[in-house]
This record gives C-alpha cells, sequence and structure tokens, in this order.
C-alpha cells in the first residue's frame, strides 16, 4: 500500500438517513477522519446499493412505481453497445439520479484537500445475484451478464477513483458484499468459490489499478481466507456481532497484517441495538476484542494496523440515531488511543 493509513482512523460504510445530501455531507465530513460520499436510500429508491450501480447494464428496466429493476433481454442491439464502448475499460459515471451524495461530496468540498477519502461500490456478487431478470432468476446464473455485470461495477470504481481524487491524495473503494453471509445457502449452491474468488479478485484489481486502495465491507459471516486470497488491502467486519467468526481465520490475518493490510473494524452497531448501547460499552469491546485477537495472532499490527468504522451502514436509522453512530466512532478512537 502506498500511504499508511494512520491508526484507528474513522469512516463509515455508505448509507446515511438523509434526504438531503449537502446536510449528509457537511455530517459525513464533521465527524469521520475519513470522509465517505454518502448513499441516499431514502431520497429514491434508485440510491439503494443495487439500483445506484445498475445504471447502463445492458437490458435494464427500471420501474420507480414499483421501486425494482429488472433486466428483460431483447434484440435492441444492447449488447453490441456496450461491448463497443467497454472495449477500451472507460470510466463510466455514476449519475446524479443515481447518486446524489457523491456528486454533492465532489461539490462540497471542491477546493478542500483531504489525506483519504472513501467510497464503495456494490459488490459483483451481490450485485449479479440481486438483479433479476424476468423470470425471477439471478442474472448471476447468466454467464454473459454476470461477466457484464462485472464489466460495469469496474467502469464505476475506475470512475470514483478519478472523480475522488479532484479532493484527496488517497482515495479508498470498499467493495459491499453483504450477500457473502448468505453463500452456501439452498438458495446459492449453484455458486462456486472459484467464481467468487475471481469476481472479487477482478473487483480488487480494478480499484488498484485506477489508483485506489481496495477494501471490502461484509456485514455478517464470511469466508475470510477467500477474501484475503483475492487481494484486498482493507477488511472490514461487524466486529460488534461477528467477532468470534472474523477471529477462526486468526492465522490468516496474521499473514494479511504481515503483508500491510489493514483491518476496519464495524465495532459500533447500526441495528436495534444502538438504542441502549453507550459509547464507554463500545469502547470497551473494542478493547477486549482487539486484545482477543491480539492474543490470537501474536502480532502488534492488529494495533497498528486498525481502523474503526459502524458495524454497517447507518441509512436504516433515524437521523439522531446515525448522529450517534457517528459520534461514538469518534469516541471509541479517543479510547483506543488513550490506551
Amino acid at each position: 500500500m502506498s500511504s499508511i493509513i494512520p491508526s484507528f482512523s474513522t469512516t463509515g460504510i455508505g448509507s446515511t438517513p438523509h434526504n438531503n445530501a449537502k446536510e449528509a455531507c457537511e455530517m459525513v465530513a464533521g465527524f469521520f477522519d475519513i470522509p465517505f460520499w454518502p448513499q441516499l436510500p431514502y431520497r429514491s429508491f434508485r440510491e439503494m446499493m443495487i439500483p445506484q450501480y445498475a445504471e447502463g447494464l445492458p437490458f435494464l428496466r427500471i420501474d420507480d412505481s414499483g421501486e425494482k429493476i429488472y433486466i428483460e433481454r431483447d434484440d435492441s442491439g444492447d449488447l453490441d453497445r456496450f461491448y463497443e464502448a467497454h472495449a477500451e475499460m472507460p470510466a463510466v459515471a455514476i449519475s446524479e439520479e443515481h447518486s446524489a451524495g457523491v456528486h454533492a461530496f465532489i461539490k462540497a468540498f471542491a477546493g478542500k484537500r483531504f489525506s483519504f477519502v472513501k467510497g464503495h461500490v456494490t459488490g459483483p456478487l451481490t450485485f449479479s445475484l440481486g438483479v433479476k431478470d424476468t423470470s425471477g432468476a439471478p442474472i448471476y446464473f447468466d454467464e454473459e451478464m454476470r461477466e457484464i455485470s462485472s464489466m460495469l461495477l469496474q467502469a464505476k470504481i475506475r470512475w470514483q477513483v478519478e472523480t475522488l481524487k479532484k479532493v484527496a491524495d488517497n482515495v479508498i473503494i470498499f467493495i459491499d458484499e453483504p450477500i457473502f453471509s448468505a453463500i452456501g445457502s439452498s438458495s446459492y449452491l449453484g455458486v462456486n468459490d472459484d467464481e467468487i474468488l475471481r469476481l472479487l479478485s477482478d473487483s480488487a484489481a480494478a480499484i488498484e489499478r485506477a489508483g485506489g486502495i481496495s477494501g471490502i465491507h461484509c456485514c455478517g459471516r464470511a469466508n475470510w481466507q477467500m477474501v484475503i486470497e483475492s487481494g484486498l488491502k482493507i477488511l472490514n467486519f461487524d466486529a460488534f456481532d461477528y467477532f468470534d467468526t472474523f477471529a477462526m481465520y486468526g492465522d490468516h490475518v496474521r499473514e494479511f497484517l504481515d503483508q500491510g493490510g489493514y483491518i476496519a473494524w464495524g465495532i459500533v452497531p447500526t441495528s436495534e441495538a444502538i438504542r441502549s448501547v453507550s459509547a464507554e460499552d463500545v469502547a470497551s469491546h473494542f478493547k477486549e476484542r482487539l486484545s482477543k485477537l491480539h492474543g490470537i495472532t501474536k502480532s502488534d499490527l492488529v494495533y497498528k494496523q486498525a481502523l474503526i468504522t459502524p458495524s454497517c451502514g447507518a441509512g436504516a436509522r433515524t437521523l439522531a440515531e446515525a448522529e450517534k453512530i457517528f459520534s461514538i466512532c469518534r469516541s471509541v478512537k479517543e479510547s483506543a488511543m488513550s490506551q
């Protein structure tokens, strides 16, 4: 990794409960060391994690009234146009209609320079399993559409890195893969590990080739050995509810840290637990779990290469709860730095 991220730096996952993009950007910048552009699912269903990146997909149909997207193959020539447009690996913009947040972010901080900022992209697995065709089958099981999905997401990664470098020296992009926790269930028996690793590696490589720093956000159980093998530089996990399932991969985590990787601890809950938990509670949990992982890995890099985040996006919470989540992130950092 070309730049060292300061220990216990804070950042967020993506979504916030705002309708106003400018207000969301101001709130993010006020709380986090590494600001991120806000996803605003309450503003429009097009800003939800799958529709947000679907723009430009061949055969895409958008039903605004039903708040859904799907693929309907036809003889329109969409495929030929897509392949022609993507022949030279372009950067493809996310429009303001699908993301007011990223455009407001660039506008709000024009002329300012951050050391690090963060963007995000829906992972190729979550995306291709989430978009369905007219029969209700995920396009993952259509080999051509699966590959096209990956190509499109990589093009939007390139645009994000290029765009965010207007306001930052370093750009981190998290690949959001919440579907990882369901892999292996009866619904996804046709999803094989080799293809998961290939898709994830392709996205990670696209971030690095564009000059960004690659990370991943998984908010449940995951095969962390496979994730590490994909070449990502930052692992973000739900450290509040899923610490034990992450710690099972202690040997792989130690190797990951030795190679310069960072662990982004999603220690601040974004579930109902946020209503009753205190900053002191979360700071105590964090110190305890840091110590446990240090004991498992026998590596001081557990502390040196630690970042702090919420466990998931705060978009499903109220504004007051989101502010509490963000404030606790800052408090946990202060507590960790003082130990």
